[in-house]
């Protein structure tokens, strides 16, 4: 699947689709009805049958939520996306309301009316986030009523897509590093409070832990299915017949079932007097449901595969390498076209987008996209996660930053980095944010910490040299990645936010702080790293980790303020430049190389 920028939803969408689900609401008895953007499988990006909430709605962005009542409709969106929102949405048929602060428990307080039952698909919201919402209704002394089958689903009708059929292909062992029977076996030996059991549901997960890939979720290589896991490394997998390819049965080998999603409840039923492992945060309220319901004993813990599928293995640490030298090589392609046809006829971000993927295309190797691409001209670029459209596109202009925030999926890792551009001449301010920027990325770049350290406690450094000016971003400043899987995976991160789980050797990590000057520019620096094993420090009394870079691209010297810069960071910054010429010089053209020279020059 490719970026597309024909929208596939609008404004419309509410007025023609919303009566529909009223009429289906009045159907069932109902007052009103929960439209999350999550689906069956909490997925960040959706399959388009999965997409409730833009056909409801018109709203396309990867989070969010709707509330449909009667007489009333409400939207709810985070911060990313308030003008995405109103760019699609029909603001007169829905109040847009944000996501974070009070969301869509304190509408139901405030806009439910007394005694209206609202309905709300189980399979579709976690427990403890149903939990909260029930509490808010009974407040408003409206109830909360499951419902089956959807109202959205019954609305939509004949015109819903089908469910995805994408092949499920074996992951091979080049790069996936380990087998699956081995994986199996040690994450059944592992499970929570010594459960018999764990019922998977997150793709990622199943895909990991099976060592497979699919192609049902756009911008991940994801197959939705679920899987039960036993202590003895044995597993049910549930997978649509369709997606069942010739040589999976032999690749699963016989110590996994194959089965359909139909077989799914009896399953379930099944584990009676089981203590079964669920993570009340990947699966929904449905599963707890229905194994309470078989007499099963539900062990609330954190997805068994999530924090193994995080520390990656050598294999998938040099496929990542790999990827990210052959991303490199594209993304420098773009960069010179940036800095030399760019310069002299400035694109739009549209233009800037199909353009770098076109380089990326041009490798051979590229299964997709890892998100949409952001680029942002000018002032959009001081929208975080903006995403240009055909009515939001804007042209980048001389005196102006254009951020590009993009990556990609090849088989053998998964990239993503931005990159923040000067088109013309910047202006003083422009080169002080960026160098306080660099500083923090790089800062984040060299430390060294010991065991147990979280990505709380070292998210402070990033942030420092903005901080002495006065400055901060409000996003965090970094995410996990997957090897050739999800672009946002955990449960590690680097923020403010307190994580409670440590840095490990293998976990892939952003690092990427930002500026942004509201209605003016955004500036964001973001390579990728790996933990590295512990290290001796010479005198030091304890082994230490540390990252290694994996991202290779040069950042725009036109942008930095070298008085700003110590003689220790300019080492590293002309140390990391050196390397990315050494290893994407000889993948590009001659002139390109010859511009690469410069490009990453000393400072």
């Amino acid at each position: 699947m490719r970026q597309t920028f024909d929208e596939t939803t609008d404004r419309s969408f509410g007025s023609k689709h919303v009566p529909l689900i009223r009429q289906a609401m009045a159907r069932h008895g109902l007052d009103g009805f929960l439209v999350p953007h999550e689906d069956e499988h909490q997925n960040e990006y959706l399959p388009a049958a999965n997409d409730r909430l833009a056909w409801a709605t018109g709203f396309t962005g990867s989070a969010g939520a709707a509330v449909i009542l009667k007489d009333k409709a409400a939207v709810f969106v985070d911060g990313r996306y308030t003008l995405q929102v109103r760019d699609q949405v029909d603001v007169g048929l829905f109040e847009i309301r944000d996501l974070v602060e009070g969301g869509v428990p304190a509408y139901l307080e405030s806009a439910a009316p007394r005694g209206a039952r609202i309905g709300y698909d189980p399979r579709l919201h976690s427990p403890d986030a149903l939990g909260h919402l029930k509490a808010a209704a009974a407040r408003a002394g409206a109830e909360l009523q499951p419902v089956s089958p959807n109202p959205v689903d019954e609305a939509w009708g004949a015109a819903r897509p089908p469910q995805p059929t994408a092949p499920v292909v074996p992951h091979p062992l080049e790069y996936a590093g380990e087998d699956s029977a081995g994986k199996r076996a040690r994450v059944g030996q592992a499970l929570a409070g010594g459960a018999d059991a764990a019922v998977l549901t997150a793709p990622a997960s199943i895909a990991w832990l099976f060592n497979i890939r699919g192609g049902d979720v756009i911008r991940s290589p994801l197959p939705l299915a679920q899987a039960v896991l036993n202590r003895d490394g044995t597993a049910r997998l549930f997978l649509d017949p369709a997606k069942v390819t010739p040589d999976l049965p032999a690749w699963l080998g016989n110590q996994v079932r194959l089965e359909t999603p139909d077989d799914l409840p009896q399953a379930l039923a099944e584990l009676k007097g089981k203590r079964v492992v669920v993570d009340p945060a990947q699966s929904s309220a449905w599963y707890f449901e229905a194994l309470q319901s078989a007499g099963a004993e539900v062990v609330r813990a954190e997805d068994p595969c999530a924090l193994p599928r995080a520390c990656k293995n050598e294999v998938e640490i040099q496929g990542a390498r790999n990827a990210h030298a052959r991303d490199g090589a594209a993304v420098t392609r773009f960069l010179h076209w940036l800095a030399t046809e760019g310069q002299v006829n400035p694109p739009d971000e549209i233009t800037a987008v199909k353009t770098l993927e076109g380089f990326r295309e041009a490798t051979g190797a590229l299964k997709d996209l890892s998100f949409d691409t952001i680029a942002g001209a000018a002032g959009n670029g001081a929208i975080v996660h903006y995403r240009p459209t055909e009515r939001l596109n804007k042209r980048a202009e001389k005196g102006s930053l254009l951020l590009v925030d993009s990556g990609a999926q090849y088989l053998d890792g998964t990239t993503d980095i931005t990159r923040t551009v000067a088109i013309g001449e910047p202006t003083e301010e422009m080169r002080e944010r960026f160098t306080l920027v660099l500083k923090g990325n790089l800062a984040l770049a060299r430390i060294r910490f010991p065991a147990g350290t979280t990505g709380s406690a070292i998210d402070a450094l990033a942030r420092a040299p903005l901080w002495a000016y006065g400055l901060d971003y409000d996003h965090g400043t970094g995410h996990g990645v997957g090897s050739y899987l999800g672009v946002h995976e955990g449960p590690q991160r680097i923020s403010k936010a307190p994580n409670t789980v440590s840095l490990r050797p293998g976990m892939i990590l952003s690092n990427e702080p930002g500026y942004y000057k509201e209605g003016a520019y955004g500036i964001r620096i973001e390579n990728l790293q790996v933990v590295t094993p512990p290290l001796d420090v010479p005198g030091g009394e304890r082994p230490m980790l540390g990252f290694e870079t994996l991202t290779l691209a040069p950042i725009d010297r036109r942008l930095i303020a070298p008085k700003l810069l110590t003689d220790e960071e300019r080492g590293q910054l002309d140390a990391y430049h050196a390397r990315v010429l050494k290893v994407v010089g000889p993948q590009v053209e001659p002139e390109v190389r010859a511009w690469l020279e410069q490009a990453c020059a000393p400072v």
